[in-house]
């Protein structure tokens, strides 16, 4: 099994290379000039765009094949201020630039928009300002020339006290958006509600990829075992090139994320590295049927965490290094 490891949105390694400077909604209404203040938004988003495009040549220079955007590109973009702003067109050169670099070097990059995104609500107006949102991440891709191999990762969302109901409406949302989108998503199970089986069997409803977090599983579940279920998952990435509108989407490996609990009494919360033995077990079991894997480290240090994280699997036994972020199990 060929593993690669990435990380997200910002490097601890990389000195003032943020790719989320923002401004508060108080500070642009105070700004009397609209137009004024609307520009200081795009400078902001051209230096977040540049920024990120730091952190690609950064990963570049490590071997790193696997990263996740900010969803915090341009500031401010959606908020119920601004609705008639659509900065994307404006940015457009700075897109392309970000686009042409992840493709050159051969990135696989991904968003993962908010917890305010979810398409369980019951709530017309949270669904519709969802809706709004992975359109807006759907179009950033667009612009940066990326085809369907650049993903998007939700939750399924909350239960709103009847969990059959909620997953209902999920899957009759899903179903009601724009095809493009809909292929764009991959479903992660969560820490509090719906866990790692509920989110497989909504994926397989609706054709969408799932990503297991590893850690969500460790603490949400009914006693299944992320081994017995992993089959099953993987099988949701195996759309075949005649289902898909676009061959590199159809043929991307699994995608895991991986963090270890901060401590024993925050689990949830995660730690600043990972902690290799529990990862290694989970990794070995899978192999024999996993040609392929790419693993989204979540932990708080970022870069640090995946540079450690490969120092702790290359002492495993059966672990051989391919290059400075991916191994062989």
């Amino acid at each position: 099994m060929i593993i690669r490891l990435g990380y997200v949105a910002m490097s601890t390694v990389v000195k003032n290379a943020s790719p989320s400077k923002t401004m508060t909604v108080t500070n642009f209404s105070k700004l009397l000039d609209r137009d004024a203040a609307i520009r200081k938004l795009e400078r902001l988003g051209a230096e977040n765009l540049h920024n990120t495009l730091r952190l690609l040549r950064h990963n570049r220079a490590h071997d790193i094949k696997v990263f996740r955007f900010s969803s915090k590109l341009i500031p401010l973009i959606g908020h119920e201020m601004l609705g008639d702003w659509d900065p994307i067109p404006t940015l457009s050169a700075e897109f392309e630039e970000l686009g042409s670099y992840a493709k050159q070097s051969g990135m696989r990059v991904s968003f993962h928009p908010d917890h305010f995104t979810v398409l369980s609500t019951p709530k017309e107006n949270v669904l519709q300002k969802s809706v709004e949102d992975l359109e807006r991440h759907s179009a950033m891709f667009n612009a940066m020339g990326l085809g369907l191999e650049a993903m998007c990762n939700i939750h399924v969302g909350g239960s709103y006290g009847d969990k059959v109901k909620a997953a209902k409406r999920f899957i009759e949302n899903f179903s009601a958006l724009r095809p493009e989108i809909q292929e764009r998503i991959t479903l992660e199970n969560d820490d509090k509600t719906f866990n790692a089986r509920e989110t497989l069997d909504i994926a397989e409803a609706v054709g969408a990829p799932m990503v297991l977090d590893v850690h969500h599983h460790a603490v949400n579940n009914n006693g299944e075992n992320a081994t017995d279920l992993w089959p099953r998952i993987q099988q949701t990435w195996l759309r075949s090139e005649s289902e898909h509108s676009d061959a590199d989407a159809a043929s991307l490996p699994p995608k895991i994320h991986v963090s270890s609990p901060k401590s024993e009494s925050d689990p949830r919360s995660h730690a600043d590295y990972v902690e290799v033995g529990p990862l290694y077990e989970f990794l070995k079991a899978i192999a024999p049927i996993t040609p392929r894997l790419d693993i989204m480290i979540e932990a708080k240090r970022k870069d640090d965490a995946l540079f450690r994280l490969m120092d702790d699997l290359k002492k495993q036994e059966g672990v051989s290094v391919l290059d400075q972020a991916s191994i062989r199990l």
